[in-house]
């Protein structure tokens, strides 16, 4: 990575153009090392407008993570986190798992403000550019073993959409088993995912290392690559340009809620998750790991996280592994 590229960006997130000579004056390099560390922003997806007699700017004002900015909105619980801010990652949930096989301590926090190879569930990818989506990885260590961890994303949803309404944003539901969703003319729409992989072994300490991508603002080319309906903050508010803000609350209310969690598993979340459940009594399809399909009714979730739908055969009990969860209409 070209070492001005962020730097260079970082003088472009007004959003008005800036001469390639005042840019270069400012960091004290040639015109040429200008525009070198600017393709290399746009090899990683960045979109930069350039118009000659005029210089460079990117398409509309944008605000980057800064770590100071996170840590204050955080507040009294600050003092918990190790919290690592980068300009540029592949996948924040693959760089805190190494750290995290390497012994890097409980509440260890890794966000960027431009991931390029985020990985979502099933293999799929986490589509993001500088400037449209919150993408944060979270390291938990738990002294129970991976087995007492279940309903853990169900948990970690409860916590985004605590945070998301201390902000004033009560349109958003969950839908299980880890996504964020705005319903939206008709459908129900993805604002924010969670990924969550797993170290140590069944019985033992264990920990979590919980990935998290948010919607902030999504360019049209982004969204072409989506395979879902997708929104973004900037639909619903001007919340959007604060990522170091919504970071921080996002944080601060997860360490309230992994600590319940901690204490007294899901169960104590178990009601509050269901009156944020996007399918509760609704008729849903799911999709089968053998490509069969099976339709009934969304019944909310056991104590212990486990999806339960009514279908002719009775309430049967899901896991989070065995389907792929969708609304009749989607």
């Amino acid at each position: 990575m070209n070492t001005l590229t962020f730097p260079i960006l970082r003088m472009l997130a007004d959003g008005r153009f800036h001469s390639g000579e005042d840019i270069a004056q400012h960091f004290k390099v040639s015109r040429t090392t200008v525009w070198n560390a600017l393709r290399e922003a746009e090899a990683l997806g960045v979109q930069i407008f350039s118009v000659r007699g005029r210089g460079y700017r990117l398409p509309e004002p944008i605000q980057l993570l800064e770590r100071e900015a996170v840590l204050e909105a955080i507040g009294e619980q600050r003092a918990w986190f190790k919290l690592e801010v980068h300009d540029h990652l592949e996948s924040t949930n693959s760089y805190l798992m190494k750290l995290a096989a390497q012994n890097a301590p409980h509440a260890s926090c890794v966000a960027a403000s431009l991931q390029t190879k985020g990985r979502g569930r099933r293999g799929r990818t986490w589509q993001a550019g500088l400037g449209a989506s919150l993408t944060f990885s979270l390291l938990w260590r738990f002294q129970s073993g991976a087995a007492a961890l279940s309903g853990l994303s169900l948990a970690v949803g409860v916590a985004l959409i605590r945070a998301m309404r201390s902000l004033g944003l009560s349109e958003m539901q969950l839908k299980w088993p880890n996504d964020l969703v705005v319903h939206h003319q008709g459908r129900h729409h993805k604002l924010a995912g969670i990924l969550i992989e797993l170290q140590g072994d069944m019985e033992g300490p264990s920990a979590a290392v919980i990935g998290i991508g948010i919607n902030l603002r999504l360019p049209e080319q982004v969204k072409q690559h989506i395979d879902q309906p997708a929104i973004d903050i900037a639909a619903l508010s001007e919340h959007w340009r604060e990522p170091s803000l919504l970071l921080g609350l996002m944080l601060r209310h997860l360490a309230d809620a992994l600590s319940t969690f901690e204490q007294q598993g899901f169960s104590a979340m178990h009601e509050e998750w269901t009156g944020y459940h996007a399918y509760q009594n609704q008729t849903v399809r799911m999709l089968l790991p053998d490509g069969r399909e099976t339709q009934g009714v969304a019944r909310g979730v056991a104590e212990d996280g486990i999806l339960l739908v009514e279908t002719t055969a009775g309430v049967q009990r899901f896991s989070a592994g065995e389907i792929s969860l969708r609304g009749v209409t989607s």
